[in-house]
Order: structure tokens, then sequence, then C-alpha cells
């Protein structure tokens, strides 16, 4: 019963198939293997952008951090919610991969249109003594558990454009989202004005791969550049270029990211029978839950492991209520989630 992260999981037996077969014999290094051709043209057909620049790289902190830096300019500022992932969990690599700052949008785990407009225009009022407006940077999957909708999603990119500023998708649980909308990958970035993404995989089944998809690829040469520099261009780049290949044939990152988010509802609906509340409402793969102090204990005393927000089970009101996060990968089994919910 692991409910920690969906970092923690296994990686998932057609990935591994993939890499043994890649490991036979040599491939020419540096991304110039023969599978990273099939990833870059799969990725430009189901995201329908045949002119996409297409790059791999191990983490989503790497992806993120570049594609920004890629955006910005160090004299810039970066637009974000303040419970954006590249605030709250990426030890300042975009402001030091980039040299920007970052503007923390007012608000909670999204960013509102007009609350957006209003942090951009409250910059570049003080010459060159301020920062100057740069990217809008989204997270999708928010860092709560919950999902833009096309509609948001459309509406922060139209702010963007007004002050012809780009914009970057931080896409780390990307899939879940995806499934989640059930739309389709163009519709869910360039199509809604998104000029970056970083298409995750490392927590829907790889064991550790993220695509920087560029959709202007007159950017591409500096990401390039950007990434040698920053020392995340792999030498052994075939076992990246493995991962998601795997990932994308046969639609694997659809099944693992639809099984994820089923098992996920699965558990919120238990939840719920049992009586607890939401701090968020979940809607993709992760669930922020109220439970009193006892419950928590009788679950981490049978071995559960997940991890607690913002408090600890120390204290004697054993009816507090206290917020847990929940996350669901693909390979929970529904007797492990059956099992959670009969602890309470």
């Amino acid at each position: 019963m692991h409910f920690a992260s969906d970092n923690s999981g296994p990686v998932h037996p057609e990935v591994l198939a993939v890499l043994a077969e890649a490991n036979e014999g040599y491939q020419m290094a540096y991304g110039a293997d023969t599978l990273m051709d099939e990833v870059r043209d799969r990725i430009r057909d189901i995201f329908e952008a045949p002119e996409a620049a297409v790059y791999l790289v191990a983490t989503g902190t790497a992806a993120n951090a570049l594609a920004l830096a890629t955006l910005s300019q160090p004299w810039e500022t970066i637009f974000c919610a303040p419970m954006a992932h590249i605030q709250e969990d990426e030890c300042n690599a975009p402001e030091f991969y980039s040299g920007a700052k970052l503007t923390l949008v007012p608000g909670g785990d999204k960013m509102a249109p007009e609350a957006l407009r209003q942090a951009i225009e409250n910059e570049e009022t003080r010459g060159v003594h301020g920062p100057q407006r740069g990217p809008v940077s989204i997270t999708q999957v928010t860092e709560r558990g919950s999902v833009y909708s096309l509609q948001e999603l459309r509406a922060l990119c139209a702010v963007a454009k007004e002050f012809d500023l780009p914009v970057h998708l931080d896409g780390a649980r990307f899939t879940n989202a995806l499934v989640a909308l059930n739309c389709s990958p163009a519709e869910m970035t360039w199509k809604a004005g998104v000029d970056v993404v970083s298409f995750g995989g490392t927590k829907n089944g790889l064991m550790g791969v993220e695509a920087v998809i560029l959709f202007d690829a007159q950017k591409a040469l500096e990401f390039e550049l950007r990434r040698k520099r920053g020392a995340h261009l792999f030498s052994k780049h075939r076992y990246l270029s493995a991962q998601m290949a795997a990932y994308l044939r046969d639609d694997l990152w659809l099944r693992s990211a639809r099984q994820a988010n089923d098992n996920c509802a699965r558990l919120a609906d238990g939840l719920r029978a049992a009586g607890a509340s939401f701090a968020h409402e979940p809607q993709a793969n992760m669930i922020f839950a109220n439970l009193p102090r006892k419950q928590h204990r009788r679950l981490h005393d049978a071995g559960v492991a997940y991890h607690l927000w913002g408090s600890n089970l120390e204290g004697s009101d054993e009816d507090e209520l206290l917020t847990c996060r929940l996350v669901c990968d693909w390979s929970i089994k529904p007797e492990e989630i059956d099992r959670f919910l009969a602890l309470l």
C-alpha cells in the first residue's frame, strides 16, 4: 500500500524490455541513435507538430529549467502560480539556469487570467531598475492535483500573448491531465498557445526521462547548447531514447496514465464513502484528504506509505483532522486500494 508518490513506483515491464533490446550492440552517442529518430517522429505525430524540435533529458527539473532558460533573459521575470512546481520543488533551478527571477501570481494552485494580467502589468514599470517581463509557466497537473481545463489554458495563454510573452507548460504529469480532459496533446499545448512543453515520463512508468518539445524550432540550437553547457546531454543517450520509445509504442503512455487516474478515482470514491473530506478536489492521480489523527496512526501502523501535508502524527487530539497526500501510479493493485480503505 504505497501512495507516497508516482515517482516511487516500478518501471513498466514494457519499458525494461525495450531497454534490454537497446542494450544490444552499438549506437551512436549524444542523441544520434536510431531510437531517437523514432521518438522524434512519434512525438511530432502525436502533437500534430511536424516542425517541432524534440529533446530528451533525465529529470523534470532539467526539462523545466533548461526550457525556461531558453525562453527568458537574465533581466526578465518568469510568471507562475505560488504553488507551481518550479517554485515549490526545484531548489531555484529555473532561476539558476535562466538568471531570471520568479514572480508569483497571487492565488492558489492555479493562476487566474486577470491575476496574471495584473502581475504582468506591474512589471516594466521601473525602467532599467526592475525586471522585464518574461515567460509564463503553467504546471499541469498542479501541485494540488487540479487540472487546468482547455478553456483555462487558452485564457492564460491569451493574456501572455497580449504582452508577446512565451508560455511554458510544466507537464511532469502531462498525460494524467490529458486523459482527464479527454483531449489531444495539440489541444492542450500549441493550439492553446503553449510554446514549449516539458512532456513527463518518469512519473508515469519510465525509469527517468522527460521530453522537451519546442514548437518554435528557431529556439532549438539554443536549447541544445544550454543542455550541453548544463551537463544534461547524455553520452549513452540511447537509454533515454529507449525509454521514451517504449512509452510511445502501443500507447503505453496513455494506458499507464488512465490506470493511474482510475486507481485514484477508486481510492477517492472509497475515501468519500468513509467520510473523508478533500482539501482539493481530485481530478487526476493525486488526492489531498483530511482524516483524523487516529486513522492516520492506524494506517501508518499497518505500513501504508504516504505523506502528511503540513502536519505530523504528534499530538494528543485523536480526532484532529490532518491532511495527507495520496498519489496513485499505474502499478497499484485494486486489492491494495481496497485493503487501505478497509483499514479506515
